[in-house]
């Protein structure tokens, strides 16, 4: 999994059983009305196909560069062979179904839905799981069930091979009101807040409170981990973050950071298969469902499943954390990104008026992080004080930064090449002096500024009063080869 916390380890396959849909986004403009009805009209038609449900699941985490088979029901049909061309990195292993392949089109005026249409997906029309499909549930390192209940979770022998292996291995089950029960013994159960109060009253459990409460969610929780014998439910509470109950004792809540929503669909999804991978890495429950939370704000600040459009196939993406550069601001137009970079080892008053600046030159303010390592290589090995994904963390706190992007090679090059800002913001003592990055920015008319630093702020004098040890005359700025390493003075 990439991300601000770094690479997580699953050393055999995440296994996603579940059912696949096509997703197609049919977006246009609205500029007039129908003649003979009121109506929008729908002009200049863009249609982007992407994978839905659990194939939504299993192109996420191939994505996050973690190996995946996925195991559903595909019919022989167009939308099964666009599905398979958009999972091109996926092991596909395909069950047959009866009916054609699930399709969802969206019809949208500028992002905002006006109707769905819905086809083909016939629930219960799938026969046996083949040999090679109950062999991948054995030898995964975590399974994923997404159950839009459509049949193939309950091929024939392939329930009872994820009740098998559940024992031995994590099993995170994404549920849907018409899809069957988890089996016993699974890891986590994922519901939202809607499908744990429907779950609950399916089970004839009568566990409720005050509606959209924490308390009517914990019930439920505790109510439905008991009676499918799970290790944990976490029910989802969109921008509240997720409960997590173990059945009995004071739940857990993991937060939500404070994130513009711009489209939620596969929030869920990007919660599930993010707590499955960490767990299957060795993580605690609590941990998981912590990861799952915030990776599933990121995708919908990030544009929900937009952010697999700029993809070739499903490459491991960049890493970035908040808000796409890519993203449009009110009104339609295009907004003007600003980028800066640096370490942020300790962040500091210069830190912050700085970054302000810079903010104020445009509508969306990208830092580019040094790694963890990227920061040993320049600083040297006693830094940095604070690891990568805390300092993306206090960055993205900050309500001037609205995207965090880390880097591990020694210049920003590479990754200014993907988020292409308008403006690129230099430390004051570059003042007159040709910027390192001017070359890349040049490649898409791209501006670079120098900002005035505070005198007298930077981490090492920050270091040195804490350590005790006195300053170096200079120190508070670098030597411009030093800094033109991270793209900025002593940050």
């Amino acid at each position: 999994m990439t991300g601000a916390s770094g690479p997580t380890v699953l050393k055999s396959p995440l296994v996603v059983v579940g059912d696949a849909l096509l997703d197609i986004d049919v977006d246009g403009r609205a500029g007039r009305l129908c003649p003979d009805a009121p109506v929008p009209v729908l002009d200049e038609l863009v249609e982007r196909a992407r994978p839905g449900g659990a194939a939504l699941a299993a192109a996420l985490a191939a994505r996050d560069g973690v190996e995946v088979v996925l195991v559903t029901a595909l019919a022989d049909d167009e939308g099964g062979e666009r599905l398979r061309q958009l999972l091109a990195p996926v092991e596909v292993v395909a069950l047959r179904p009866q009916g054609a392949t699930p399709v969802k089109r969206r019809i949208r005026a500028e992002g905002q839905s006006l109707v769905r249409l819905d086809t083909g997906g016939a629930p219960g029309g799938v026969g046996a799981a083949t040999q090679r499909a109950l062999e991948a549930v054995r030898e995964a390192g975590a399974v994923l069930v997404s159950d839009y209940g459509r049949g193939t979770v309950d091929a024939d022998g392939l329930r009872e091979v994820i009740a098998e292996v559940a024992g031995r291995i994590p099993v995170v089950w994404d549920p849907h009101p018409r899809g069957g029960r988890p089996v016993p013994g699974v890891r986590l159960v994922t519901p939202n807040e809607d499908e744990a109060g429907v779950l609950a009253a399916r089970e004839g459990l009568g566990a409720g409170g005050p509606p959209h409460s924490l308390v009517a969610a914990r019930r439920r929780a505790e109510a439905l981990c008991r009676a499918w014998q799970a290790q944990g439910v976490a029910v989802t509470l969109g921008a509240r973050g997720a409960l997590l109950t173990y059945g009995s004792g004071t739940p857990v809540l993991a937060p939500a950071p404070d994130v513009r929503c711009i489209d939620a669909c596969g929030a869920g999804d990007r919660l599930a298969v993010s707590a499955a991978v960490a767990l299957g890495s060795g993580s605690v429950i609590a941990d998981a469902v912590a990861e799952g939370v915030r990776r599933s704000a990121d995708y919908v600040s990030s544009g929900g499943p937009a952010c697999l459009d700029d993809l070739d196939g499903l490459a491991p993406a960049w890493q970035a954390l908040g808000v796409s550069a890519g993203d449009g601001v009110p009104g339609g137009s295009a907004p003007t990104v600003v980028a800066t970079g640096g370490c942020f080892d300790l962040l500091h008053t210069g830190h912050i008026e700085t970054l302000r600046a810079a903010r104020a030159l445009g509508d969306r303010l990208v830092v580019c992080l040094n790694s963890d390592a990227s920061v040993r290589r320049l600083k040297g090995p006693g830094r940095p004080i604070v690891p990568e994904a805390d300092r993306a963390r206090v960055l993205l706190a900050l309500e001037c930064v609205d995207e965090v992007v880390l880097f591990d090679e020694d210049t920003p090059v590479e990754v200014l090449r993907r988020v292409r800002p308008a403006i690129w913001t230099k430390g004051g003592d570059y003042a007159g002096a040709d910027v390192p990055e001017l070359a890349v920015l040049e490649e898409w008319d791209g501006q670079a500024v120098v900002l005035p630093y505070v005198e007298g702020r930077s981490t090492t004098a920050l270091v040195a009063a804490a350590t005790g040890q006195r300053a170096q005359p200079g120190s508070t700025v670098a030597s411009a080869a030093s800094r033109s390493r991270s793209g900025r003075k002593d940050a």
